[in-house]
């Protein structure tokens, strides 16, 4: 238990390794994480409280708290040694609780840098149970706080007023606690710069850029040097001679293989399935993966969501609701699933569904800036600017019509420090596995669907109804329809048949556009359906519908 942004993750993660189980506490949106620790040779369940000032239960997180208090037998106490005086606060209202705790005083590097220092035998003597110095992201006195666990026996503690507490906790303090004069380092004035908006707002925009410009250059390599020989000189005339060993012809030929040599367009289960989530997508994730665990360890994302929560607000959400965007950023998958941070119903339903309109994930990004850098930079503009503009538009509108509270998220900013590159290979290998078994599955399946409804011919039929329509609203070729189908599988893949249907430059942004505000592909539907229930998912889908639809009609109408 702890105040949040005192590293409790970090201490957790040290304890129970990466093989956790996270789920909402009961009856609420609150999430918590359980594991497995080696103690007294066997094995005890740790759960991760979610983080709380105190235990005053005046919002749902302080009552999951309260409830989870009571299931402990042993309490590990995680405090910020930068900031102790804040910190005691909770820690004497858990001692009054009479249950073994132990105090790991975490952030001991970052408190010797600012010049804290703590008299830790004088903690010890003050508050009656063992006080053990830690680093969580280095792993610095694990070892110690796991030895010292047993020995913590319940200490009698006299119920005290609010008042009363804060005068313990000033005596405790001064007696403990001693600061020594510190110039301003540059890394302390880097952490103003970047939440103060002057200077924050192109810090931002610089990180992004690099970030982004890193991914996408570092991932065409990876494919065009790596993987894209692998595929096309090995593994394509291997399963090619071996399907046509059994299959020479036919329908499960065409299942199998697909039509013509193309990874990308023979829309094979065993070609295209494989190519597009293994070849076209899956370096980016473990790229964004690693300059996204990069950003979070290193403290640049809070300073971000602080710096972003003005702007958030207007849309009747706040500033960690820009986690899920940069996440969606990645995959959609991950980004409608981290939603679950935020308070109320109304938020989770505004953020959900502006991801899923306006958000398209990094592989549709980089396709999308692929295709249209080629006419010019100004119709890569044209497509962001819309999006842009359809985020704030439409969460304004969600804002104010949407029933429910918007309750206000006090963040924690920690200090900027060095990212731990064995904690960022962890959290980049957890995501990206989550990636391949509930991503890549719903890939295999939509190209085996859409390989169906071509061998079945009924792909015809569907081009000759909706064609007509969609060349009547948005001015597209009738042969654009199908990247619309193909589009609620797979986004990436749909944006890259727009190429070879010959349209000029303002139509073939315009449906990249229209592309990327329509439905999320399937897996994104499915978690967003999972997330939201029936009702908001199907006023969701009404939201997207008609956004698409006016999009397309008013760039039609400015554009063509």
């Amino acid at each position: 238990m702890g105040n949040p942004n005192v590293g409790k993750s970090a201490i957790f993660s040290r304890l129970t390794g990466v093989h956790v189980v996270c789920s909402n506490y009961p009856g609420t949106t609150v999430t918590y994480c359980e594991g497995k620790m080696p103690y007294l040779g066997s094995e005890a369940k740790l759960m991760d409280v979610p983080g709380t000032y105190s235990l005053n239960a005046t919002v749902k997180v302080e009552q999951v708290a309260n409830d989870m208090l009571q299931q402990g037998e042993l309490i590990v106490n995680v405090i910020d040694a930068t900031n102790l005086e804040r910190n005691l606060y909770l820690t004497l209202e858990l001692l009054e609780h009479e249950k073994p705790m132990i105090i790991a005083l975490n952030m001991w590097d970052d408190a010797r840098h600012l010049g804290v220092n703590i008299d830790v035998e004088k903690l010890q003597q003050h508050l009656g149970i063992p006080v053990i110095p830690t680093v969580g992201v280095t792993g610095e006195g694990i070892k110690e706080l796991v030895e010292a666990m047993p020995k913590t026996k319940p200490v009698k503690k006299k119920k005290l007023t609010e008042a009363e507490r804060w005068i313990e906790i000033g005596e405790i303090v001064s007696d403990v606690q001693q600061l020594e004069y510190l110039h301003h380092t540059l890394k302390e004035k880097l952490e103003d710069a970047s939440i103060l908006p002057k200077t924050g707002i192109p810090i931002a925009l610089a990180v992004l850029a690099l970030s982004f410009f890193f991914i996408i250059n570092a991932g065409n390599f990876i494919i065009e040097e790596l993987i894209d020989p692998i595929f096309y000189d090995y593994y394509g005339p291997f399963i090619r001679e071996t399907v046509e060993r059994f299959f020479p012809a036919g329908t499960v030929h065409e299942i199998l293989l697909g039509t013509g040599e193309d990874f990308v367009e023979s829309l094979g289960v065993l070609t295209t399935g494989l190519y597009v989530p293994l070849a076209m997508v899956l370096p980016f994730v473990i790229l964004f993966y690693t300059v996204l665990s990069l950003l979070e360890d290193s403290g640049y994302l809070p300073r971000l969501a602080t710096l972003m929560d003005t702007l958030m607000h207007r849309i009747g959400l706040h500033g960690s609701a820009i986690v899920p965007s940069i996440l969606g950023l990645g995959c959609n998958v991950p980004g409608m699933l981290s939603t679950r941070i935020l308070e109320s119903d109304k938020q989770r339903f505004i953020a959900a569904t502006l991801l899923a309109i306006c958000i398209p994930c990094l592989a549709q990004n980089a396709i999308i800036t692929g295709l249209l850098l080629n006419y010019g930079i100004r119709y890569v503009a044209i497509v962001y600017a819309t999006l842009l503009t359809l985020y704030i538009t439409i969460g304004f509108t969600l804002s104010k019509i949407i029933p429910g509270e918007t309750p206000e998220t006090i963040m924690e900013v920690p200090p900027y420090r060095m990212p731990s590159l064995k904690s960022t290979f962890k959290k980049t290998w957890m995501r990206v596995k989550y990636f391949i078994t509930e991503a890549v599955p719903y890939v295999l399946g939509g190209v085996l669907l859409i390989n169906l409804t071509y061998v079945s011919g009924l792909i015809n039929h569907i081009s000759r109804i909706f064609g007509p329509i969609m060349s009547k609203l948005f001015g597209l070729p009738e042969e654009a329809v199908l990247a619309l189908i193909i589009g609620f599988i797979r986004k990436d893949v749909a944006v890259g048949m727009l190429a070879p249907l010959g349209m000029t430059a303002m139509q073939l942004t315009l449906a990249c556009t229209i592309l990327a505000v329509y439905f999320p592909c399937i897996a994104t539907y499915v978690v967003l359906f999972k997330e939201l229930g029936l009702r908001d998912t199907l006023k969701s889908t009404a939201i997207m519908m008609i956004a698409s639809l006016t999009v397309g009609i008013l760039l039609k109408t400015i554009l063509l």
